[in-house]
């Protein structure tokens, strides 16, 4: 139905579409709804680091992280200024600092050169692919969260930089999403997706002992950084579904009374189902050039949310408020 939608208006897409693990795309794109129209990709280069005496990389290491980055083509020949203004985008993207490395005319070039060494320096730049002419740029920290922020960078240089063609239309299939996250705040697990998302049937054994490793037979349609749709594959299993409600910290008495219809029709025999749900806004939008779904919607709120058209949200008055039984505390 997407090829058929998009060769409507001229737009030829490749099938089988690609598929790939939400780890990879974490680690490799820093995003679960990747664009994969440039390369860019992010690459893990802590082990350079493990010993060197460059000190905030080696601790990062040391501490259970990692150093990760990207290769800039191109960008060797790059100001000071140019640079600058890419360790602002990291920072703006939430880093604490970045590390660019280069080939000079005296060999590795980097803010730190010294601290780095020319020996791991050329190794890392030899190890990630950097040609003479290209920029490295380096990141540290918990693997997921400087993958992320690399996430952010990668596109603001992308577009930056001019390296996203508009012709080329990649849609790929994420898959094998983790099934729960960690709540820190609150000290237990959360749904990545909701709490229906049925577990791989490999890692149920597994549900009650370790969570964490458990993933979900989830599944998103991603196009150019653009997450088209999502589904999964539901529970069916009356046990399977009350193991999860008791990881995200709901009791059997909670579950029942607030699932106790849901459960009960679990006994009969449900059968496997899913499915998966589609943006449509999200597709005209892409459909007629688009680069934001507020042009495509008939009525679309501001970025206050506000309904310019029926002037919402507006007050409500007393009587409206005792129809629906709701009082109001100041």
């Amino acid at each position: 139905a997407l090829v058929a939608a998009f060769a409507e208006v001229g737009v030829t897409i490749a099938r089988p579409f690609r598929r790939m693990a939400y780890a990879d795309a974490m680690a490799v794109y820093g995003s679960d709804k990747p664009d994969l129209r440039f390369d860019l990709k992010i690459q893990d280069v802590g082990a350079h680091f493990a010993t060197s005496p460059f000190g905030i990389f080696r601790e990062a290491v040391e501490h259970g992280g990692t150093v990760r980055g990207f290769v800039i083509p191109g960008a060797g020949g790059a100001s000071r200024r140019e640079l600058d203004e890419i360790v602002e985008m990291a920072k703006q993207a939430g880093a604490a600092g970045l590390v660019w490395v280069k080939r000079g005319a005296d060999g590795v070039a980097a803010p730190s050169a010294k601290a780095i060494g020319a020996e791991t320096g050329a190794a890392v730049l030899d190890a990630m692919g950097a040609g003479p002419q290209d920029l490295v740029v380096l990141a540290c920290g918990a693997a997921e969260a400087t993958s992320k922020m690399l996430g952010q960078l990668r596109l603001t240089v992308a577009k930056k930089r001019d390296l996203i063609p508009a012709d080329r239309w990649e849609l790929l299939w994420v898959t094998d999403f983790p099934l729960f996250e960690w709540n820190a705040d609150e000290q237990r697990w959360d749904s990545l997706h909701h709490p229906f998302t049925s577990p791989r049937e490999e890692d149920l054994a597994r549900l009650a002992t370790d969570p964490g490793s458990v993933k979900a037979r989830a599944y998103d349609v991603v196009l150019n950084g653009w997450e088209l749709g999502g589904g999964s594959i539901r529970i069916h299993d009356r046990e399977t579904q009350a193991t999860v409600f008791r990881l995200l910290g709901l009791s059997d008495e909670q579950a029942k009374l607030r699932f106790g219809f849901f459960l009960e029709a679990l006994e009969y025999g449900t059968p496997p189902h899913g499915g998966l749900a589609l943006g449509l806004d999200r597709i005209v939008a892409m459909l007629a050039g688009e680069s934001s779904i507020r042009e495509v919607i008939p009525f679309p709120k501001t970025t206050q949310a506000v309904d310019l058209m029926s002037d919402a949200p507006s007050t409500v008055d007393a009587a409206q408020l005792r129809e629906l039984r709701i009082r109001t505390e100041a």
